[in-house]
């Protein structure tokens, strides 16, 4: 989060600085398959960010000592491209933040994929930010866990993702590039919607328990917009044949 010092105004009027009301996504549109030499794709545009997730698998781990006789092994690169930067993380190479992004959506789909349907075997995904502007952990989840369904991979659920966050004493939900910067909370969630089980929880900045609580809610109620989102992408497809 960045100093105080030159803190653009965030909420005027009772509204946020892009005319949202507290509780809105910003528009969310997924589009399934849009890769002909991945086994599953995605491409989302979800306010100003642009996210390509691919995914290749099941297939033969390589290197071969890294395979589990029991259960596939989970890859997963999140990276940003280098024309990426609006939010000054987009240069060429791996980075610690891109490192971290990785492990945690990695974790997150290896509690959802059937891993045990696949012994011997890696599933690689692979998640690019095209263009940034907040979120893009939550935009990488979302629109890989299409292209892991378009890929045939079996899941227990459709995860979604989604940021919430405060700004003063106001919870906000979908934090945006400006937001994040200068909000006093994000929290960035990623939900099994059937179970409702968390798979990522991860908190930069303070947050009452009441307004941890009630910034669940809008995660959980948004989700029922988002996962129709990822739905009809999927429907798409065959509605296309």
């Amino acid at each position: 989060m960045a100093s105080s010092l030159n803190k653009p105004e965030l909420i005027v009027n009772g509204k946020r600085r892009d005319g949202r009301d507290f509780g809105d996504l910003r528009p969310l549109h997924i589009e399934a398959d849009v890769l002909k030499n991945a086994q599953g794709s995605a491409y989302l545009e979800w306010g100003n960010n642009r996210v390509l997730a691919a995914v290749y698998g099941p297939r033969e781990a390589m290197p071969r000592h890294s395979a589990d006789p029991t259960k596939a092994v989970v890859k997963c690169r999140y990276s940003m491209a280098p024309f990426s930067g609006l939010d000054g993380h987009g240069r060429a190479g791996p980075n610690r933040r891109a490192t971290e992004i990785s492990k945690v959506t990695k974790e997150v789909f290896e509690n959802v994929i059937f891993l045990n349907d696949f012994p011997g075997s890696e599933i690689n995904i692979f998640i690019e930010i095209l263009q940034s502007d907040g979120g893009t952990r939550a935009a990488g989840i979302t629109a890989a866990s299409v292209a892991l369904a378009n890929a045939g991979i079996k899941m227990k659920d459709l995860v979604y993702a989604v940021s919430m966050g405060r700004i003063d004493e106001h919870v906000v939900l979908d934090v945006d590039m400006i937001e994040d910067n200068y909000s006093d909370a994000d929290v960035p969630m990623a939900i099994a919607p059937k179970s409702g089980e968390i798979l990522l929880l991860q908190m930069d900045g303070g947050l009452t328990k009441e307004q941890l609580s009630h910034g669940m809610k809008m995660v959980i109620d948004a989700g029922k917009i988002i996962s129709k989102v990822q739905r009809d992408a999927l429907k798409a497809l065959y509605k296309s044949e």
